[in-house]
Parts: C-alpha cells; structure tokens; sequence
C-alpha cells in the first residue's frame, strides 16, 4: 500500500508538470507561429481532430458501458484508447495551432477580420458558437489535470477514490470530446 502512494504521489507530481506545459503550450500556439518548410501543409488536420474528439467521446461511453457492467478490464482497456486518442489530439493540435494561422467563425472573405457585415451575417449563431468554444476551452483546461488525477487514483488501487473522481470527471471529459467536432462543424465554412 506504501508503495502505491508513494507511486501516486511521484504520478501527481508528473501530472501537475504536463498540465504546466500543455496549458503554456495552448497559451502560446496561437501567439507564437513556426513556418513550415515549403510544400507542408497542415489544413488536413482541424477534420482529424474533430475525429479523434468524437472516437475518444465514442470510446469513452464505451468504458462507461463495460464499467456498468462490472467488467473492469474491458473498461480499463477503453480508457487507455481514451487517453491515447486525447493524447494524439491534443499534440496535434498544438502543431497545427503553432504552424497555421487561426480561423475566425464569421471570417467569411479570410481576412483574419469579422467586420460588422460578417457578424450580421452570422447573427446570433456566433454567439452561440462561441459559448461553445469558450466551455470546450475552459473545461478541456480543467479537465486535463482531473483525468489524470482520477487515472492516476485506479492506476494505483484507490479504486473508492477513483469513483468518485470519475462520476464528475467522466461527463466533463465527454462534453469536451463532444463540443470539439461540434466547433468544427459549425467553423468548417471558414477554413
């Protein structure tokens, strides 16, 4: 038992240090841009990440599934793909937000700019969007170190701490996975 906190105290510490780095790295990619050599080219990626987001929300009910149905293997395996699939995304995210200019909802000419005429435009459906956006953004900040810290309580047998972790951190997590292809869809017009 000794053993495992001490393991899970050493994973705490590690996940604090990677959501440190992620949240500098999200906050940077759209401040910092890196050019990319000539001829790449990163715009088939904003389609990759909406999948990625809906295979993890896919995968994730799939856990939820095999946990109700006490199969505690099953769903372990299904959280591992869930955290593979967030992982995979969230790298490549950040490449593609370091290398390509951001994409504005409205932004119908590609200026870089909504005038007056593009918000009227889109009416009130920017603004739904960008609640959108903006409760993706904050919750997937805050989700971050909460599935780890929740992984981490099953990784090392606190099982009774991990459930409660996860009847709050699950839905969380979903909705993040859910509300990213959402955003996407509804920004595709303006790629």
């Amino acid at each position: 038992m000794e053993k495992n906190l001490q393991l899970a105290r050493r994973m705490n510490a590690a996940a604090w240090v990677i959501t440190g780095v992620v949240l500098i790295l999200v906050g940077l990619m759209r401040r910092v841009k890196i050019s990319l050599p000539e001829g790449w080219d990163f715009s088939f990626l904003p389609p990759f990440h909406a999948t990625v987001n809906a295979l993890t929300a896919v995968v994730l009910l799939i856990a939820f599934y095999y946990i109700k149905q006490k199969n505690v293997q099953m769903h372990r395996r299904m959280i591992y793909v869930a955290i593979g699939l967030s992982v995979l995304f969230l790298l490549s995210y950040v490449a593609y937000h370091f290398t390509t200019p951001e994409t504005l909802f409205g932004d119908a000419n590609r200026d870089g700019v909504v005038d007056a005429a593009e918000k009227a435009a889109v009416g009130g459906l920017r603004t739904l969007y960008l609640v959108i956006l903006l409760s993706h953004i904050v919750l997937a900040a805050l989700a971050l170190p909460l599935i780890l810290f929740t992984f981490i309580r099953a990784y090392t047998g606190q099982v009774e701490r991990h459930r409660k972790m996860a009847r709050w951190v699950f839905p969380i997590w979903l909705y993040v996975a859910i509300t990213g292809p959402l955003a996407y869809v509804m920004l595709k017009p303006y790629y």
